[in-house]
């Protein structure tokens, strides 16, 4: 009788022990795939967020998992649909894709390969899910879309503006343009839409058009291409000398005059944790879609000295931080 009551603990605790490491699956090294529409080095302080976080919950890249990186170049549909292809091939266990260009295309290539999507906008008004709460189906992940946010902020911070120009690039975008029409109506903008590509002549090319239509701001569309192409586009933007808010702080980094938007090495983080989820046996039909819960407001006084402009205290009180 002793013996049995000393046993049930003892089972117990081995079992306890063993259950992590049975939904773990020893000895399999778990394949994730990373679809981009950008470059790899303009993701690179991103990426590194993903990993770090997952290597913290256990995954190191050649111990445990593999990570088949797939960056589109900014080159549309086509290209981005060869690589989710490629990774379908390829049996992933599982897909993170950034913003809904992405999104979608791996949506589109798979009904059964999880797939966790990090940024862009409402993936209910996409397509890409039934419903944030219960997402069914294989998607699930994190989203952030503050595009009107950020025109309220852009026209707050630069006297008088009446007209705004938006930059963007085909594909993905319509929730977030159906979006910012309304909101500039209503802040009594005019909003010049200007489609461009993202590489250095058709943003120069751009501006050029901008500065035309007697822009007096511009903004762009939440997409990893913009992002990737950053450097370039706030070196434009102080050529031209046009106040400019962006999406993320790196940009302000790179010497832009301002950024309004979430943390994303936070969402970025927090999708490496549903990775986490999803290896050890979670469905994505059951993980919530979530929103961004740590927002940025970063205002450069150095780059508004250079185009001759003054921001408001009122404007600069608000900010999470001031570059001098």
């Amino acid at each position: 009788m002793n013996q049995k009551i000393y046993a049930l603990p003892l089972c117990a605790m081995l079992f306890a022990l063993c259950s992590p490491a049975q939904a773990q699956q020893p000895g399999k090294i778990f394949r994730i795939g990373f679809l981009d529409p950008s470059t790899a080095s303009g993701m690179a302080v991103l990426v590194d967020a993903f990993r770090q976080e997952l290597g913290k919950l256990g995954w190191i890249e050649g111990k445990n998992i593999t990570i088949e990186y797939r960056f589109a170049e900014s080159k549309g549909n086509k290209r981005m649909n060869e690589l989710v292809a490629d990774l379908v091939r390829l049996k992933v266990d599982l897909i993170v894709s950034t913003g809904p260009f992405a999104a979608l295309a791996a949506k589109n290539a798979t009904a059964s390969i999880p797939i966790v999507i990090v940024s862009g906008g409402d993936p209910v008004a996409a397509g890409l899910v039934a419903s944030l709460g219960r997402p069914g189906g294989n998607v699930t992940g994190f989203y952030s879309e503050l595009i009107t946010k950020r025109l309220e902020v852009l026209k707050d911070a630069v006297p008088k503006l009446a007209r705004v120009g938006l930059l963007w690039t085909p594909g993905g975008q319509a929730p977030q343009m159906k979006a910012v029409r309304p909101a500039a109506l209503a802040l009594k903008l005019k909003l010049e839409e200007i489609q461009t590509g993202v590489d250095p002549k058709s943003l120069e090319s751009a501006l050029q058009t901008a500065k035309q239509k007697q822009v007096e701001a511009i903004m762009t569309t939440t997409i990893r291409s913009f992002f990737a192409a950053r450097k370039a586009l706030v070196e434009l933007a102080g050529k031209y000398r046009l106040p400019a808010i962006y999406f993320q702080k790196e940009f302000v980094d790179e010497g832009g005059l301002m950024s309004y938007g979430p943390d994303f090495d936070d969402l970025y983080r927090r999708a490496a944790v549903y990775v986490d989820k999803i290896l050890k046996g979670a469905k994505p039909s059951e993980l919530p879609i979530q929103q961004a819960t740590k927002f940025e407001f970063v205002v450069n006084l150095k780059a508004a000295k250079q185009i001759g402009l003054t921001i408001p205290a009122r404007v600069l009180e608000r900010a999470n931080q001031v570059i001098k």
